[in-house]
């Protein structure tokens, strides 16, 4: 996975990660709020109801209180009272019934088929004994009960809730009550509604994290397209570069033997035919012709040296000679020479042999920061350093010149050409590299530093600081 992709999924993966967790905690929240809100309505209708009930048998109390009262308890004035509670009912669903305190039956209007059965035991689909526990709530002064009870107008099981009190004249219970099935279904509309609106809410919150995610997604694909853009910039300028320097050691090495050696030949040529000439015309007189001879010689050595300057231009023969630290001294007494710069350079650790590519890359890397110094940095002091560490091996150069822009030449494709191949050429080698930025320390050699790092064996980092905005 590129580096940028890995960016860019750290970018969205905690979006994402966060997004996700505010949807289940949102869905947590509002199912809880709907069951919370669930419960009270749930409690309030219930209330509603009980109170509705209480009042239905206060009713009922009151219209066979004058018999209860009257103090007869024979079966015709029982049979009045229940004649008189069977004509009061609310509706299809809404009667009374009555009960002795053991269980039996004694009047039911919509279920006639139960008077005078024995329902002490009787259970619901659920296991509860129905009949005792509104017999306990109307012992205990009066109260509601919730149970299971056939409603009369479907024929159906239905949730119930009935209020009972006790008739103690006459020991019996006189109860009604309310089917919940409606109330049931108002719920389940509720709960209905609060599923739609989490939904909903999930909808909404998944379409923010996704238009969030594209458009992290797009800016991260703007972001690369225009660091793709940069970069082919940079790598046309690059090859440009290449070719161009190409060609300008092209040029100057057919200025150097042409201006050079080839002049230099051509005068050792031409004193050899005088030389010919004079033996030719005067063959006796061998010891006129010496000094020319003589001359042609200085003048072949002068050529032979220009050669080897020529070559050590090309290729430092040190390198292969006596190493890399042998190169970099001979190479800083040369800049020396015909600058105004004073240059130092050190060696520390054990010293070891290393591959031609790796030598020839950090003597480059020193070459090519030297000539940034002299004509960019403005210095008087450079210091070069080699470490051969255990893992590594390191070259530093540091001067106290006046530095540049290290981030603004970096985005630049028409800069810093010079150090981006250099770059190239060690991350070829399985290095890297950096520009540390000079700073305002006291110290002279940290206001410009420029580091090489080359791991052991061939791979090796470099890390490098030059003053040339240009190369």
């Amino acid at each position: 996975m590129k580096l940028r992709q890995k960016i860019l999924l750290l970018a969205v993966a905690p979006l994402a990660v966060a997004m996700l967790g505010i949807a289940l905690a949102v869905r947590f929240q509002a199912t809880q709020l709907a069951h919370h809100e669930r419960a009270l309505v749930e409690a309030a209708y219930l209330q509603s109801k009980e109170t509705e009930l209480r009042h239905y048998v206060e009713l009922a109390q009151s219209a066979i209180a004058p018999m209860v009262r009257s103090g007869r308890t024979d079966a015709a004035t029982r049979q009045a009272a229940m004649d008189a509670l069977a004509r009061l009912d609310y509706g299809p669903d809404g009667y009374f019934f009555l009960y002795d305190m053991q269980g039996r039956n004694l009047m039911h209007p919509r279920q006639p088929e139960l008077v005078g059965q024995d329902l002490w035991t009787l259970r619901d689909p659920q296991g509860a004994l129905t009949i005792q526990q509104l017999i306990a709530a109307a012992k205990a002064g009066g109260g509601s009960v919730r149970y299971l009870w056939k409603k009369p107008s479907s024929k159906q099981l239905a949730p119930k809730l009935g209020y009972v009190v006790a008739v103690p004249e006459w020991g019996w219970m006189l109860g009604t009550g309310i089917y919940l099935d409606d109330v049931e279904g108002t719920l389940r509309q509720l709960d209905a509604r609060a599923e739609t609106d989490i939904r909903e809410t999930m909808a909404w919150i998944g379409a923010i994290a996704a238009v969030s995610i594209l458009l992290v997604a797009a800016s991260g694909l703007a972001l690369n397209i225009r660091e793709h853009r940069e970069a082919d910039a940079k790598l046309r300028q690059l090859a440009q570069r290449v070719v161009q320097s190409q060609e300008e050691e092209r040029a100057r090495l057919s200025r150097e033997l042409h201006d050079g050696i080839s002049q230099l030949l051509v005068s050792a040529k031409l004193v050899l035919e005088a030389a010919v000439n004079r033996l030719r015309l005067a063959p006796a007189e061998g010891a006129a012709v010496a000094p020319v001879l003589g001359m042609a010689l200085n003048r072949l050595d002068t050529v032979f040296n220009e050669v080897r300057r020529v070559a050590r231009n090309l290729r430092p023969a040190l390198l292969d000679d006596l190493g890399i630290f042998a190169a970099l001294q001979h190479l800083a007494r040369e800049m020396q020479g015909g600058s105004q710069l004073e240059i130092t350079v050190a060696q520390s650790g054990t010293p070891r042999e290393l591959p031609d590519e790796q030598a020839t890359a950090l003597y480059r890397f020193a070459q090519e920061a030297l000539t940034n110094v002299e004509r960019h940095a403005r210095a008087r002091k450079v210091a070069v350093s080699l470490s051969f560490d255990p893992d590594a091996t390191r070259l530093r150069v540091r001067d106290d010149g006046r530095g540049f822009d290290v981030a603004r030449m970096q985005v630049d494709p028409q800069r810093g050409i010079g150090l981006r191949n250099l770059r190239e050429r060690i991350a070829a080698l399985g290095g890297s590299s950096a520009l540390s930025p000079a700073s305002a320390a006291p110290n002279w050699w940290q206001r410009s530093r420029l580091r090489s790092l080359q791991p052991v064996p061939p791979p090796f980092p470099q890390n490098l600081r030059s003053h040339d905005p240009d190369t």
